[in-house]
């Protein structure tokens, strides 16, 4: 097939990576790629360590396929084999290892939703047992051999948990060599991960040297705050966008973070540009770009990507209708009034909040309104007879009558 220019390549992969090392190696291969009208190798790792795939994880899955859009041949590496380890990176203890059954059902939920970005005709899926599993004991005093402890222990969670007198079990040390033969096996021209794993792609850089290959390319990319800016995006800190919520929950979320926040997302979680995304915030700056229609623009993006043009207009109508114009949604509960009572009483007692405090504390927040507006004291008193529109928080909403 015919490649595009090797510098229109290289616009695309540089959008919203972190580290190209090294770029010049990068650019070669991509020449020679299209003066051979051979498609590149590009892998990346995936440990099925979680059911779930939510918008973190798709900043990688997206720059695959950016290479599969230039005509290159991605590699969706499972981990079935180094999930048996547990990947210690990032982690200051010893991470459990994951079961055979539990890496199984996880590596099927991760097939079935990697396509909602790939190409399944560019896409191959593979499991690094199929090549682990095989190594003989020779195999792997061979591979051990390739690499130094000390290097290993430069590793900075490593280095600060033997500071630390923390334990770092001998088979946390064979994860970093055993993701580097995936390269070795594959014969990988390019290898994608976030920035956290860059150790181990500079690992199996090195092992392909050793075993004689052409050292493959290494391209990171950032890893994706949460919904509040500041932590990484991630199911246990409740910062994160699920691709199979529904649509209007995502919209919901996109819509609820920063300005800030927001062009980072385009970076990383659209096809837009980088010199349009750049446009888009200087416009936003100097006050030409309403911030609110670009988010709605992003959220409308990601919900097409995951779910459907349809649904993301869908989302947006309920959205305008239930955040802009304060309308409650159309399943909002009724919560009956029988008599006279004060906002407080009744709120704890329909266990719409948990106590008298938590509803002080809310309420102080700004977190409670009342027919659209924020009632002055929570002593307030409902009337029988009259009908309320109450929200709570962002997303609780009910009809009191």
């Amino acid at each position: 097939m015919a490649f595009p220019a090797v510098a229109e390549q290289l616009d695309l992969l540089r959008k919203g990576a972190l580290e190209i090392i090294s770029e010049e190696d990068l650019e070669r291969k991509l020449a020679r790629s299209r003066q051979e009208g051979k498609p590149l190798l590009v892998k990346a790792g995936f440990d099925p360590t979680a059911p779930d795939i939510h918008l973190g994880h798709t900043v990688l899955i997206r720059k695959m396929r950016h290479f599969q859009e230039l005509g290159h041949t991605v590699v969706f590496l499972i981990g079935d084999f180094t999930g048996l380890i547990g990947d210690p990176s990032g982690r200051n203890k010893t991470r459990p290892a994951l079961s055979p059954q539990e890496i199984a059902a996880n590596a099927e939920t991760y097939k079935e939703q990697i396509f909602k970005l790939l190409d399944p005709r560019r896409t191959v899926i593979d499991f690094n047992s199929r090549w682990l599993g095989a190594l003989s004991p020779a195999d792997i005093i061979k591979l051990t051999a390739s690499y130094t402890v000390a290097r290993i222990l430069e590793r900075d969670d490593f280095a600060k948990r033997y500071k630390n007198g923390e334990p770092i079990s001998v088979h946390e040390l064979l994860y970093p060599l055993m993701q580097g033969y995936d390269s070795v096996a594959l014969r990988a021209d390019v290898e994608l991960g976030g920035s956290d794993q860059k150790f181990n792609l500079l690992v199996g850089r090195e092992l392909q040297r050793a075993y004689g290959q052409e050292p493959q390319v290494i391209l990171t990319m950032p890893l994706l705050e949460g919904l509040d800016g500041v932590q990484k995006m991630s199911k246990s800190l409740g910062n994160y966008v699920g691709i199979h919520e529904a649509p209007a929950e995502m919209f919901g979320k996109i819509m609820s973070i920063s300005d800030e926040l927001m062009f980072r997302y385009y970076e990383l979680l659209t096809d837009v540009p980088s010199r349009e995304v750049a446009q888009l915030r200087a416009q936003a700056a100097a006050g030409a770009r309403n911030p609110m229609e670009a988010k709605i623009a992003l959220a409308k993006s990601i919900i097409a990507d995951f779910h459907s043009p349809q649904a993301a207009d869908a989302a947006e109508a309920e959205f305008i209708r239930v955040f802009r114009k304060r309308e409650a949604p159309d399943d909002a509960l009724l919560l009956p009034l029988e008599a006279d009572e004060p906002l407080v009483d009744f709120l704890v007692r329909h266990g719409v909040l948990a106590s008298r405090g938590e509803v002080k504390r809310v309420h102080a927040q700004g977190g409670v309104y009342l027919d659209d507006e924020r009632p002055e004291e929570i002593t307030l008193l409902l009337k029988k007879g009259r009908s309320y529109r109450l929200k709570v928080g962002k997303k609780k909403f009910y009809r009191i009558g």
